[in-house]
């Protein structure tokens, strides 16, 4: 089965919209350090919203502060993580204790797809 993910949501009317085009989830980014960051209580004002079929996903750049984390995750109250950076697999396998999560991966000339099975399913 093949889902659709929309990332960078900011504001209601974007998620109405990606939800209306199919999504079946939405990315809230929480790395300061992007032009879509946005605060945890304005994500939840967002996701408090959403139809219930929609999973929130919450978006983390090389954040190793897994209590820092939770404060986001509860806040805005997120259904799945997804790390987004240069994360270890050690690190992406304790934050597989906690939630559910997405790795994201960068394919280019120095992706090597074995290295893959270093990190949890």
């Amino acid at each position: 089965m093949v889902r659709v993910k929309i990332c960078g949501i900011t504001n209601v009317e974007d998620a109405f919209v990606a939800v209306e085009a199919g999504a079946d989830a939405l990315g809230f980014n929480f790395y300061r350090k992007s032009p879509r960051y946005i605060e945890p209580e304005r994500a939840r004002a967002i996701i408090e919203r959403l139809p219930p079929f929609v999973t929130p996903v919450g978006v983390f750049v090389n954040e190793d502060d897994l209590d820092a984390m939770a404060r986001i995750i509860v806040e805005a109250r997120l259904a799945v993580v997804q790390l987004h950076g240069d994360e270890s697999p050690a690190l992406c396998q304790r934050v597989a204790q906690r939630w559910r999560v997405i790795k994201a991966v960068r394919v280019g000339p120095d992706f090597h797809p074995h290295e893959l099975a270093m990190y949890p399913a």
